[in-house]
């Protein structure tokens, strides 16, 4: 694996980024991986949400998938298939550069990401009521600002 600074996602990147989160549902305890729409689906929303979005990942092959939403300043996905590594610190340090504020929803259970996020500078400013498919896990809404 060669990692690099995140760059752009381009389409084909898609179905990587859709097997990272896949793979992330997959492990985690607390998520019913039952649920899970499966990595073709998944990279199906992707690419429906491609043209609204900024997408980065980083790594080759592809390693780390984050999502930012322009127009609310909004990161609404980060995703690190191996963790430890500086990835998440890196697409993090490419999804603040050139905002004065941030914000995310984390699932309430997510605790390693809630600490992640602590680190960044962002603080809890809202407990939310969870979203389909995962309605019934709460999140967590956290802000940054520069």
């Amino acid at each position: 694996m060669t990692i690099e600074t995140p760059r752009r996602a381009a389409r084909a990147d898609l179905p990587a980024c859709a097997q990272i989160i896949h793979a992330w549902e997959q492990v985690t305890p607390w998520m019913p991986s039952d649920r899970s729409p499966g990595v073709d689906v998944l990279a199906g929303y992707l690419n429906d949400a491609f043209d609204l979005r900024e997408m980065w990942v980083i790594g080759s092959p592809v390693q780390g998938y984050a999502s930012i939403d322009p127009a609310q300043d909004k990161l609404g996905a980060l995703y690190i298939g191996v963790p430890g590594q500086g990835l998440g610190q890196r697409m993090m340090d490419r999804a603040k550069e050139g905002r004065a504020t941030l914000w995310l929803t984390t699932h309430a259970p997510n605790t390693r990401a809630q600490a992640f996020y602590r680190r960044e500078g962002f603080t809890k400013t809202a407990d939310l009521p969870g979203e389909p498919p995962h309605a019934d896990i709460p999140l967590h809404k956290m802000e940054w600002h520069a």
